[in-house]
């Protein structure tokens, strides 16, 4: 694989500039400001009027932003009591899109990243954006061969904008910290931190696809693309592209091919997890397409390798401890799972209130009969009751330190749960987790994880606890 770190002038320029930084600050500050202290408003006087419009006010200005924060707002709506529910309501309905960079952008920074002649080097490339999100955007182009091609494209000072949008999150979980919670944020924001951090990592991207593609290498029905080493650096990353539909086009389809799809990605998700250890952690639908063969959906197409998640072989252990212990009804089990996972003080009602949470994740998976992944919900909605459940309870008893791991686990569980409902799809979710689980041992998962990292250049550091 190529060497993506290569020093560059341009890439030492844009490293983490202050100036960039401060920048940032100013644009950003404010808005942060202003959130936390209507988060404060919302939380000291109660139902006051005016805060579902605040609320929307301060989405409006996120989604507005390029870098992390649009992000990172996704990620506490899922988190229950990280912000008040008027404020997670209207931070679920932002979108991973965002307005694109212009023509002239483009040719700035794709001379800054492969030099003054490198559109000579394709076939041809399209400078319109086809997608934009908070971090970068894509571009279709065509190799010097014709082949069909997808580059990933940074937007400058990501460093500089990262690091002064983790200090605005550190402030305002820090107001939240202040308010009485019933959990403790410091572990979700360190987490949420290194994650982010790791999506600017382009080289790093690759590996995650590399994995990948080693994992569904006999799979037709999942497709990974490849990385187009000399057309790559550390903030462009140009892979093949892959020819789908958005799989919000297939929900009028028959259950059958609904069914399929909706089997087929919870392989996807659940296999690499109970295998070797790695989750996708971004459930945004648009990270898939559907691929067809002869006009029917054959497969899906994962894309963006950016936030990947590589537990250790014991984090995997108490998942599945947990999913027996549920399931055979053994107490002792359960708690085990609990703690090996990291929670601490496992009172009585404490482990009460975690197995709500625990019955609603695997609840579909308890039960050996053909159903849907929930009733009379929408995707929107999916697991907003049980969240809410969970933290009156936990209000009684916390704050409660979430282990960190929790952060992208939950939030990848939620978001393929979504994917489920949109495809209203009807499966024995009992025979495909345990077709999943099935002679699992720790120590095998162990080996072929650190096998799959030496592979790709993934070192065991990856693993972190």
């Amino acid at each position: 694989m190529a060497d993506f770190d290569n020093d560059r002038p341009a890439r030492d320029k844009e490293a983490n500039r202050l100036s960039a930084r401060v920048g940032r600050y100013a644009r950003v500050g404010g808005n942060v400001g202003g959130l936390a202290a209507k988060m404060a408003g919302a939380r000291l006087f109660g139902n006051g009027a005016g805060k579902d419009s605040d609320a929307a006010d301060i989405t409006a200005l996120l989604g507005g932003l390029k870098g992390p924060l649009m992000k990172v707002a996704q990620l506490l709506a899922t988190i229950p009591d990280a912000v008040p529910p008027e404020y997670a309501a209207q931070f679920a309905t932002l979108q991973s899109s965002a307005p694109a960079m212009g023509r002239a952008f483009v040719k700035r920074r794709m001379m800054a990243e492969l030099g003054a002649n490198w559109e000579s080097r394709f076939g041809a490339f399209d400078r319109d954006a086809a997608a934009a999100a908070s971090l970068g955007q894509v571009h279709r182009a065509k190799a010097s061969d014709g082949r069909p091609l997808a580059c990933k494209l940074q937007y400058p000072d990501m460093e500089s904008a990262v690091e002064a949008d983790l200090r605005q999150l550190s402030l305002l979980l820090s107001v939240h910290r202040r308010m009485k919670p019933a959990i403790d944020t410091r572990e979700i924001a360190a987490e949420i931190g290194e994650r982010v951090r790791e999506e600017l990592d382009y080289g790093r991207e690759a590996r995650h696809m590399a994995a990948y593609r080693r994992i569904f290498a006999d799979d037709p029905t999942i497709r990974v693309p490849d990385v187009v080493d000399d057309l790559s650096t550390g903030r462009l990353l140009t892979m093949g592209w892959l020819e789908g539909r958005p799989l919000l086009d297939f929900t009028k389809h028959s259950l059958e091919q609904r069914n399929r799809l909706a089997s087929v990605m919870f392989r996807a998700w659940w296999h690499p997890f109970s295998h070797f250890g790695i989750i996708h952690g971004d459930p945004h639908l648009g990270n898939y397409s559907v691929f067809e063969e002869n006009g029917d959906p054959a497969g899906i197409n994962l894309m963006d390798y950016g936030c990947v998640r590589i537990f250790p072989a014991g984090f995997v252990a108490g998942v599945v401890d947990l999913y027996r212990g549920l399931q055979e009804g053994d107490d002792d089990r359960v708690v085990s799972a609990y703690e090996t996972w990291g929670f601490k003080g496992l009172s009585r009602p404490l482990i009460d209130t975690l197995n709500i949470w625990a019955r609603f994740i695997y609840g579909p998976l308890l039960e050996d009969r053909t159903r849907a992944i929930a009733d009379g919900v929408s995707p929107a909605e999916y697991g907003r009751r049980e969240a809410f459940r969970v933290h009156k309870a936990l209000k009684e008893l916390g704050p409660v330190t979430v282990p960190r791991e929790f952060v992208f686990m939950d939030r990848a569980a939620i978001g393929l749960g979504g994917v489920f409902l949109h495809l209203k799809a009807e499966l024995n979710f009992f025979r495909l987790f345990n077709e999943q689980i099935e002679a699992f041992d720790e120590r095998v998962i162990s080996g072929r994880q650190a096998s799959l990292l030496a592979d790709v250049g993934l070192s065991n550091d990856s693993v972190r606890t």
